[in-house]
């Protein structure tokens, strides 16, 4: 692949790889100047590139197999460390992209649909079944039993762009200060909370969600705290399930040991 980027390039560049679980992500240098490449990269890149959302597009070539590259500004920076989560620039991040029409407009252009929290369930549960999960960990049938229960307060949500994957792994500070988002292979349209939950669950002290939240622009209540443990409690089933069919067992039992954690709270709420 590197030899096949430099044929796209020129050989004067030099290619290596940028890591990552695709091995589709390289880097290119030449004369100081360095690129960000990706194939088949989706073409939302160029309005987030747009919305300065993502480091600045600089072209896309389609090759004759088919195949689409990218190329983006190399920025100098780093990941955010964990505490940096907390900070109102992520909240403000998370509200630009949640309220922007434009993306929301692109991806349904691309044949994204909305994503129920009904259409979800009854995927997880299927998935489960058939891997088994349900019959061999109890913590898994309490977690459907719980999911079962509060679908209610999951329905008729605004559904938005969600990046689908927060972490601090995926939030870059360059160096001139500049916040960004990267890594947007999950994008879907769906219940924002999707997104910010993952961060208050993992990143902002219990005493603290009310103020992160306030800079976000909602509030607290309720019912907002049963669908962010409904999802949580989603996402936790659906990564069991990923480590189970790859035969990742000391994974799965790390993940069961979570959502354990994750039952006991949401058994509070109800």
């Amino acid at each position: 692949m590197v030899e096949w980027f430099k044929k796209v390039l020129g050989k004067e560049w030099k290619v290596t790889p940028a890591g990552g679980l695709t091995g589709d992500a390289y880097v290119a240098e030449k004369d100081n100047r360095r690129l960000f490449l990706k194939r088949n990269s989706s073409p939302f890149l160029a309005v987030l590139s747009a919305e300065g959302i993502v480091p600045k597009l600089v072209w896309t070539k389609r090759m004759e197999n088919g195949d689409v590259i990218t190329a983006q500004e190399w920025l100098e920076g780093r990941e955010l460390w964990p505490e940096e989560m907390q900070h109102r620039r992520v909240a403000d991040l998370l509200h630009k992209i949640h309220h922007s029409s434009e993306l929301l407009h692109m991806l349904l252009r691309l044949g994204k649909k909305p994503i129920t929290s009904s259409d979800r369930f009854i995927e997880i549960k299927h998935r489960l079944h058939a891997n088994k999960l349900v019959e061999k960990h109890s913590e898994v049938q309490h977690a459907l039993t719980y999911l079962q229960k509060l679908l209610p307060v999951t329905k008729e949500q605004k559904q938005v762009v969600c990046h689908g994957d927060i972490n601090h792994h995926n939030m870059l500070l360059t160096n001139d200060g500049q916040l960004y988002l990267i890594d947007w292979d999950n994008a879907m349209i769906a219940d924002p909370i999707t997104d910010y939950g993952m961060i208050l669950q993992w990143y902002i002290p219990t005493e603290k969600w009310d103020n992160w939240l306030t800079n976000y622009g909602t509030s607290k209540d309720e019912q907002l705290v049963k669908r962010m443990y409904w999802y949580l409690i989603l996402d936790s089933l659906q990564f069991i399930s990923w480590h189970y069919e790859r035969d990742e067992a000391h994974k799965v039992t790390e993940r069961l040991t979570n959502l354990q954690v994750l039952n006991q709270t949401i058994a509070t709420l109800i």
